[in-house]
């Protein structure tokens, strides 16, 4: 059916094709818009191409002098004689760690303080664990209150941070194949 629909259609593309052919060829042409006069550059013998490179060429005295009385000083951002200054605060205080892993093991740097206010992974995984096996022990009061957080910050990380967790599924078919845990 649609086969049919495209010959059709063709037929009324084409129909009558060479006579609207012609007839656009055989329309005037529109004419194109006048060119705007320009005066072309010097050429490099004429007198006025000598006389603009005699005076790019000459020292100019006065622009000179001005020149010579610029002094830039400029230094590096990241010099070390420029120390900022930490500003004393919430963020310079510090707690000790409570749980950490084996630098060595992990080819870590050995942490030993964090800002209050701030966890590192293994604290925050802690905190999260503790939570999930006791939440009426480990409460999101308590935990603001044992690694030094803000409250609203605590119940953020209850509850939109989740930890690893391993859930197998069985298959719905008993034939289906499924691997064994070891």
């Amino acid at each position: 059916m649609s086969n049919m629909g495209a010959r059709v259609a063709r037929m009324f593309r084409n129909f009558n094709l060479e006579n609207r052919v012609h007839r656009e060829i055989s329309k005037e042409k529109p004419r194109a818009a006048p060119r705007h006069e320009v005066s072309l550059p010097p050429s490099a013998g004429s007198p006025e191409a000598v006389e603009a490179a005699e005076s790019v060429n000459q020292k100019n005295d006065p622009l000179l002098t001005l020149l010579k009385s610029v002094y830039v000083e400029s230094k590096d951002p990241a010099a070390p004689e420029e120390t900022k200054e930490v500003t004393v605060g919430v963020e310079a205080e510090r707690r000790q760690l409570k749980y950490s892993l084996p630098a060595e093991l992990y080819s870590m740097v050995e942490l030993t303080d964090v800002p209050k206010g701030k966890l590192t992974i293994v604290e925050a995984l802690k905190a999260l664990s503790s939570h999930q096996r006791q939440p009426q022990m480990w409460t999101p009061a308590k935990i603001a209150q044992e690694y030094s957080l803000d409250m609203k910050d605590t119940k953020a990380l209850l509850e939109f941070f989740i930890p690893f967790q391993v859930q197998i599924i069985p298959p719905k078919t008993a034939n289906a194949k499924q691997i064994k845990a070891s």
